[in-house]
């Protein structure tokens, strides 16, 4: 994955209603399965300057704190047990939503619109570049 640099100092974004300046303060949850790809995933988060946690599936991400201290969500479409739809579904119904991006392998027509409908703020196919990944934080992050 390409690393593509974000300017910091300038960028600003409403975050959970307060404004907030883009920083290593700014905590993404990985909630994927796949080990390999949630590591690489974190590993370019932290590279372009945001914090990562990783979670194997949506229910360790649940019993963890990490709708409380995460940010932002960038959850896997399908997973074993509960999947990025229901997950997303299930965070946007909370009173103080956390945004949600998805990710998918799927080629599968309208999952994009379904995507949206279940609260998330953006969806990316799996291979995806850095530039798309900034992209879709930055929509999400500016909720």
């Amino acid at each position: 994955m390409q690393e593509v640099p974000i300017p910091y100092d300038t960028a600003c974004c409403r975050i959970r209603g307060k404004d907030a300046h883009v920083s290593k303060e700014l905590l993404i949850a990985v909630v994927e399965d796949d080990e390999s790809f949630r590591m690489a995933l974190a590993e370019s988060l932290r590279s372009l300057g945001y914090g990562a946690r990783e979670f194997a599936s949506a229910e360790e991400f649940i019993a963890s704190d990490g709708e409380r201290l995460c940010d932002c969500v960038i959850t896997d479409i399908q997973m074993p047990g509960m999947g990025g739809l229901k997950l997303s579904r299930l965070l946007a119904s909370r009173p103080s939503p956390i945004p949600v991006i998805m990710i998918t392998a799927l080629a599968k027509p309208g999952l994009e619109s379904q995507a949206l409908a279940n609260g998330s703020s953006c969806m990316l196919r799996k291979p995806f570049k850095a530039d798309a990944l900034v992209a879709c934080l930055q929509k999400a992050l500016q909720t």
